[in-house]
């Protein structure tokens, strides 16, 4: 499978995720978020967990959180408490699975969020 994102051909495997997390930037995301029907148009907050994803991702020898750990980390950089159901309006189809698709890195291939 394909995006075709600002006239360059991103390439995806059969879950939808990047081949090359490099290629990803934020209309890349975009893209990504506009062809899942769960997901509607990205706001700072999506953007602030999927930038934490990537960074994880490439600072932590390619470490993708799960959620309890991605619901810590984001209280902590918005300064307030959070659940688990606020991850979830962001990203219905689970923040550790769609929030890494839509973040452009690797298939995810586990269960639960804890």
């Amino acid at each position: 499978m394909a995006l075709e994102v600002n006239g360059k051909t991103i390439e995806t495997d059969d879950h939808g995720n990047l081949t090359d997390p490099q290629t990803w930037d934020e209309d890349v995301a975009k893209a990504i978020a506009a062809a899942d029907d769960t997901m509607g148009e990205l706001t700072q907050e999506h953007f602030d967990v999927l930038k934490y994803l990537r960074e994880e991702f490439f600072s932590n020898n390619g470490s993708q959180p799960m959620e309890r750990q991605i619901n810590k980390d984001m209280g902590k950089i918005w300064g307030k408490k959070i659940s688990s159901k606020d991850l979830y309006n962001l990203f219905p189809g689970a923040p550790s699975k769609q929030g890494n698709r839509i973040a452009g890195l690797p298939y995810v291939n586990r269960k639960g969020g804890y």
